[in-house]
């Protein structure tokens, strides 16, 4: 999301410190109704930061509360809080105060879409929530799930699957599918398998690397130079019409048909063909003596 330039270096990110955040946003006060109103009216005449600094300081606590509905998902809690503060800003540049409704009805649409889009993006490799639906569905199948206390790593029944495809309205293969997304969450390579450990393994550990190592790498350059100063050598047994031939049919991205050769040189295409394999085969010896 884009915001106004008057906000760009207004910065509400929890950075490394997360206890340290949560203890400083206390300290901010919350706006009363009426100061909200005026504050909101004066930024949208004047676009200062200011005044944007106390609107968005009053609400920080706000994108806290809507991040804590969505820590089940196993995501950085602080990257959420910064993605939400995002939305934040991005409410206080489209907020209009004169429609009568307050900032922190409006904003908290803002927060939930910041944060969502985050989870959205950071689930699966794989992208989900195409349509408004399936969103519904990956934001609501945990909670109900958790609601019928059924185990995540358990089948639903079909009974189960169609309740809850008629409650969210989305088919009942959608939340078959959807439910298996949500069991196969993308995985970090960097994620440690024993913290207990002064050396901490991870799982990038555990993959071969099946690339050749540099000596192979040199060993394969210097045998397909080899070949190739070979094969420039050889392709002088060749007459200019051999040449041409041997390319245009069987070294160049787009081959030659025997048609359009035969054309060219006004041969027959079973010549051309002759003149092919001949050609081959004079390269192959010329190698051979070579080598």
């Amino acid at each position: 999301m884009d915001t106004s330039p008057v906000l760009i270096g207004l910065d509400f990110s929890p950075e490394n410190n997360l206890t340290r955040y949560l203890q400083t946003i206390r300290k901010f006060p919350i706006l009363e109704q009426e100061e909200e109103y005026n504050l909101a009216v004066e930024y949208q005449k004047k676009r200062d930061r200011k005044i944007a600094y106390k609107l968005v300081t009053s609400h920080l606590r706000l994108v806290v509360k809507v991040v804590a509905k969505y820590k089940g998902y196993g995501l950085p809690v602080s990257e959420m809080i910064s993605e939400g503060n995002i939305g934040l800003l991005y409410a206080i540049e489209k907020f209009e105060p004169e429609k009568g409704f307050r900032f922190s009805t409006y904003a908290l649409w803002w927060i939930k879409a910041s944060v969502q889009k985050y989870i959205l993006n950071s689930w699966s490799l794989v992208k989900l929530g195409t349509t408004a639906a399936q969103k519904k569905l990956f934001f609501n199948l945990r909670k109900i799930k958790n609601k019928l206390n059924l185990i995540d790593d358990r089948e639903m029944s079909q009974q189960i699957l169609g309740e809850i495809a008629q409650t969210l309205d989305v088919s009942v293969q959608d939340v078959t599918d959807m439910n298996t997304r949500l069991k196969a969450h993308d995985g970090s390579l960097n994620t440690v398998l024993d913290s207990s450990s002064d050396n901490a393994t991870e799982w990038m550990d555990f993959i071969s690397d099946k690339k050749p190592n540099q000596e192979e790498c040199l060993a394969y350059n210097e045998t397909m130079h080899y070949r190739r100063q070979l094969f420039n050598k050889a392709l002088s047994v060749l007459n200019t019409r051999e040449k041409d031939i041997l390319f245009k049919r069987r070294l160049a991205e787009k081959a030659a048909t025997l048609d359009d050769l035969s054309k060219t040189y006004h041969i027959s295409k079973e010549r051309v063909r002759q003149i092919e394999l001949n050609s081959i085969r004079k390269i192959t010896k010329a190698v051979g003596v070579m080598q």
